[in-house]
């Protein structure tokens, strides 16, 4: 078994998503149907990013970008690769410290704090990879997720059997004999152990066949409808956007649009420049 825990580890490496691009264009934030992050209403959010500059050793990644989450919202970041959407979770989650700027969760602020901190907070993290223990069964990887947990661990792990009935059905089986869709049920069921009011999730469907990216879609509106707000980062735009209720592209560490998945979708800029369009 791998001595790190995959809900708070960081190799602390610059991923293909996280490189800085070099991609030119206007770099201020769109305005018409889509909308610059300024415009929108934080006061009541559950997270919110606020002129946040962070990145990894000396290169940065992350340039004033401001973006929020409100309760019960399921926000995609979606743009091109290396634009800085996997780092703005990973700020967002402790594994980074904003060089400059604010990370605030229900108003107060957590920037810089430890992981294992903010998952007491409130905050759950799924990594795009190692995301659960393969050596372990399905019970105990739910288990090692609910390690700071005070008490009701076996009424919460109950509850998760009963919402994902997969990993119900597998509660013995080592993580590693699972088809790679059910260790991303299984890598949700485990960040939700602590019952997060905020979930950030990186890519659940990178690596799956679309009929198996079809049912973690459907996984990931099971958790939100449990109270649950969250911030995903998609690489495939189109079905990302489609279970969201928000979405911000994202360029060169910065927001370039923000609006409706239908207003992204539909924006010929947004499309040619950023979506592949």
């Amino acid at each position: 078994m791998s001595a790190t825990d995959p809900s708070t580890s960081d190799e602390g490496s610059t991923t293909a998503d996280d490189a800085p691009t070099a991609s030119g264009g206007d770099p201020t934030v769109a305005r018409g149907d889509t909308t610059p992050t300024e415009a929108s209403d934080a006061a009541d959010a559950v997270l919110a990013l606020s002129g946040v500059d962070s990145g990894y050793g000396e290169v940065q990644v992350l340039d004033d970008l401001t973006l929020h989450l409100d309760p019960g919202e399921i926000v995609c970041l979606v743009g091109p690769n290396g634009a800085g959407k996997s780092t703005v979770l990973k700020t967002a989650f402790g594994m980074l410290t904003p060089w400059e700027g604010t990370v605030e969760y229900h108003g107060r602020e957590i920037g810089g704090m430890a992981p294992e901190d903010i998952v007491r907070e409130g905050i759950g993290y799924v990594p795009q990879t190692e995301n659960v223990f393969g050596s372990l069964t399905i019970e105990e990887n739910l288990r090692m997720g609910g390690v700071a947990r005070t008490g009701g661990l076996d009424d919460v792990i109950d509850r998760l059997y009963d919402r994902f009935p997969i990993i119900d059905e597998k509660r013995d089986a080592k993580a590693r004999t699972l088809s790679g869709g059910q260790r991303q049920v299984l890598a949700f069921a485990r960040a939700l152990v602590m019952e997060p009011d905020v979930l950030l999730i990186d890519e659940p469907s990178a690596g799956l066949a679309p009929n198996t990216a079809d049912d973690v879609f459907a996984d990931v509106q099971a958790v939100n409808k449990m109270d649950t707000a969250i911030l995903m980062v998609e690489q495939n735009v189109t079905k990302g956007l489609g279970i969201s209720d928000r979405g911000y592209v994202l360029d060169q560490g910065a927001v370039r649009f923000e609006g409706t998945p239908e207003a992204l979708l539909d924006d010929d800029e947004v499309s040619q420049l950023y979506l592949g369009g």
